[in-house]
């Protein structure tokens, strides 16, 4: 039985998230303090008893989600569950930057300043008015893409997440994105909305954003990691450092492949996915697109029990 670990992305921040590991796991405990340190402010305190409005902002909920996942990854650790434990790891968008910090590749200061400087540089692209997301449901990622073809070249739209069978996410220019919503009901999408976002990820409006991390990732050390990374551009396994380095500047601009990502695992033997960190996002992207796969979630200091019996039982397995 293979077993990965996922990251969660942005939208899965809730206010108080890690608050009891923290209580719990003085390793916990030092891995939002090691993030406070690493941006000189009180991160923890905007995580744990701040207003959910500050901790969305972009800014902060890329290395919060972190750090509450790399939180969760220190109460397993003190229990005895090493990294060197799973097959593979991986992450949806700013999650790959929490897989890479898991495997060792990049250290947690790092991650944190990273995060917090892409999420900044994102943020700044373009103003909310004039970029926009939607959530395209009951049609494939080939639907779209034809759609998107047949579209006058007027503006900015692409896939931004390939998240499942039937859950496309596109970005773009605001009016663009409006096109391709009316043109995906009229080929029978069962839903598409508009999703309340700052601004339009995973795509070439994001250009500069991706130039910013150009620059601010040339002088991180990254580290072979220690278990494979499937990153989200390519859906495969990497642990080359200098193509780590190339992907994540990809990343920026370019189609989180999640569906893929979930396949390349499974297609490697029966596994079971570990979601570490808040939220339930990604186990329900999972279940839908592997129904038989096994799938726990591990966010608070009540779950460490449970995911350490199953993890402990897939080793058995192994």
């Amino acid at each position: 039985m293979k077993q990965a670990m996922i990251f969660p992305g942005q939208g899965s921040q809730k206010v108080g998230m890690g608050k009891d590991l923290a209580n719990s796991y003085p390793a916990a405990k030092q891995v939002f303090e090691a993030v406070d340190d690493a941006l000189d402010m009180r991160l923890s305190s905007i995580i744990w008893d701040g207003n959910l409005e500050e901790l969305t902002l972009t800014e902060n909920a890329q290395p919060a989600l972190m750090a509450s996942s790399m939180a969760v990854l220190a109460a397993l650790e003190t229990e005895g569950i090493e990294i060197d434990f799973f097959d593979f790891v991986a992450g949806h968008s700013l999650g790959e930057y929490s897989a890479l910090c898991a495997a060792k590749s990049i250290s947690i200061e790092d991650t944190a300043r990273l995060l917090r400087r892409r999420g900044m540089a994102m943020q700044s692209c373009i103003d909310s008015k004039d970029g926009a997301m939607a959530a395209i449901l009951g049609l494939s990622s080939t639907v779209i893409e034809e759609i998107l073809r047949e579209q006058p070249k007027i503006g900015i739209c692409q896939i931004a997440n390939d998240n499942d069978p039937n859950q496309v996410v596109i970005s773009g220019h605001r009016s663009a994105v409006d096109r391709v919503i009316e043109a995906s009901k009229k080929r029978g999408a069962k839903r598409a909305l508009l999703l309340n976002v700052s601004a339009p990820f995973h795509c070439q409006i994001m250009a500069p954003a991706a130039e910013v991390m150009r620059e601010a990732l040339s002088d991180i050390r990254i580290l072979r990691p220690h278990v494979p990374v499937v990153m989200n551009t390519r859906a495969n396994s990497v642990v080359d450092p200098e193509q780590i380095r190339s992907l994540l500047v990809e990343q920026i601009v370019e189609m989180v492949r999640w569906r893929e990502t979930v396949g390349y695992i499974f297609g490697r033997g029966p596994a079971t996915f570990y979601e570490i960190g808040a939220g339930k996002v990604l186990s329900g992207l999972v279940k839908r697109i592997v129904p038989d796969a096994r799938i726990f979630n591990t966010s608070s200091a009540q779950d460490i029990l449970s995911t350490i019996e199953s993890l402990n039982n897939d080793t058995i397995r192994k």
